[in-house]
This record gives C-alpha cells, sequence and structure tokens, in this order.
C-alpha cells in the first residue's frame, strides 16, 4: 500500500509516484495506490471532467510500465473521461503491463455536505473480482465502504481480500468511522482487507491492512508512508472453521 498525497497537477503526481515505484521490491503480487492517485478532487468547484484521462492515457501508462518492471499487479485511482461526466475509477493493471479490469466508484460521496455526484458519473451496479497470485480481490473505493451489502456481494463472488483505495475527508469522528468500518467488514466476511488511503490535511491517512479476524496487519500514520503485507488465503480458512458465520447464514429467498 503506497499512501500517497496527490495534488492537482496530474504530471507532479505521475512524477511523484514513479520515484515511490521505483523505490518498491521487486519481489511484490500487488500495489496499491489510493483513490484520486492521478489528480486531486480539489475544492467542490474544481472541475474533474477538464482532467480526467482515458484509460490509455499517460497515468495508465505510467503505471504499466512500473507494473512490467516490477512484475506486480498494481492497482490505482484516477478520474477516467467520458463524453459527459467523469468515472471515478481504479484501474487494474497486470504484472505484464496489460490493463486487465476497471472498477467504476458505484456510491458516490453525497454525503456529510459533499456532493461528489455533482462532479462524477456513479458505474454500474456490478461486483468487480479479480484475480492477483491466485487470491481473489474485491475492488470497493471509499464511500463504498459504508455500504455493507456491496462488501458481501464481493464475497460471495469469490473475494478473499477486499481492496478500499479512498480518499476519506477528515472531520469529527471520521478516522474513528474508517477503522471500524474496515474492521467491521473483515470480521464479518471473514476476509483480509487492504485498504490505502490518501493523506495529509484534508484526508485522514491510516491507510490499513487487515486479517479475518479484524486484526491490524500493517498501519500508516498521516503522512506518505508504504505499507508492505504478506498475507496467505490459508488464514481466511482457518478463521471460518472457528467462526464459520457466511455458512450459518440464513437469509429469505
Amino acid at each position: 500500500m503506497l499512501q500517497f498525497v496527490s495534488a492537482l497537477d496530474s504530471a507532479t503526481n505521475r512524477t511523484r509516484i514513479g520515484e515511490r515505484l521505483e523505490a518498491l521490491p521487486g519481489d511484490l503480487d500487488l500495489v496499491v495506490l489510493p483513490e484520486g492517485a492521478m489528480h486531486d478532487f480539489g475544492e467542490p468547484g474544481h472541475d474533474l471532467s477538464a482532467v480526467a484521462e482515458a484509460l490509455d492515457g499517460p497515468f495508465v501508462t505510467m503505471l504499466a510500465t512500473h507494473a512490467r518492471r516490477l512484475g506486480a499487479t498494481i492497482v490505482a485511482g484516477m478520474f477516467e473521461s467520458t463524453d459527459t461526466l467523469p468515472f471515478n475509477t481504479l484501474v487494474v493493471i497486470g504484472p505484464d503491463g496489460s490493463r486487465r479490469d476497471t472498477y467504476r466508484k458505484v456510491h458516490l460521496y453525497d454525503s456529510f455536505g459533499y456532493r461528489e455526484s455533482d462532479r462524477l458519473a456513479p458505474g454500474d451496479v456490478t461486483p468487480v473480482v479479480i484475480d492477483v497470485a491466485g487470491m481473489c480481490v474485491g475492488l470497493m473505493t471509499c464511500y463504498d465502504l459504508r455500504f455493507p451489502e456491496l462488501a458481501r456481494a464481493l464475497v460471495d463472488d469469490g473475494a478473499d481480500v477486499l481492496l478500499v483505495p479512498a480518499a476519506w475527508v477528515a472531520g469529527q469522528h471520521k478516522l474513528h468511522h474508517w477503522q471500524t468500518l474496515l474492521a467491521a467488514r473483515a470480521i464479518e466476511n471473514t476476509v483480509f482487507v487492504v485498504a490505502p488511503a490518501q493523506g495529509g490535511d484534508r484526508y485522514t491517512g491510516h491507510s490499513l491492512a487487515l486479517d479475518p479476524m479484524g486484526l491490524v496487519l500493517g498501519e500508516a500514520g498521516a503522512d506518505d508512508e508504504t505499507i508492505v503485507v504478506e498475507i496467505d488465503r490459508h488464514e481466511i480458512e482457518a478463521v471460518r472453521e472457528v467462526n464459520p458465520s457466511l455458512s450459518n447464514r440464513r437469509m429469505p429467498t
């Protein structure tokens, strides 16, 4: 997880992200950057349509170069251009540099006084699960965390890991909500949760990785930081022997 504070200049962000990726070891399976890594959200009036990029634009091209060099999957947040409002997109670049998938944020942050839907379009309500080194990774973005039904849909589609890149806006109780909800998604679904966040003054930071019991594997502070964790699917199986809550579900049909 690369905790990163993005700027309002996309070229600057590409340079800084490239430097961070250059510094990584070469034995990683997955590298994840926060929501909005390509370009910061800015103030409410900032025109994201003007800075949004295509999926073959300079941001994705830069990620592809580093994914090939590292031999790792890279997931990062960007604003994807369309004919109307852009999408808030997670792009997935495979170890060979090819674009493997995208997840377009479903739940836009129209809450706590913000109106993300004024500047961005929601994606289709379709769970996206990708394969990374033999593990199934389900994709969510930031505000999606407050909707447990999306996490459960990803787990029902086979996710061993919930990936939650975020730019979690700072404010009263917000860090508590972030940490608590991430732990809840891990515990109730008995899966790993990996959540790289933007830090700095506007966002909470505290990128977090949790095991299927909700225990912390790694956590950042407020500033730029790299967190490396190792996860093993056998831990999920062990936890589910003790806590078989998924198989004990009784739901209306």
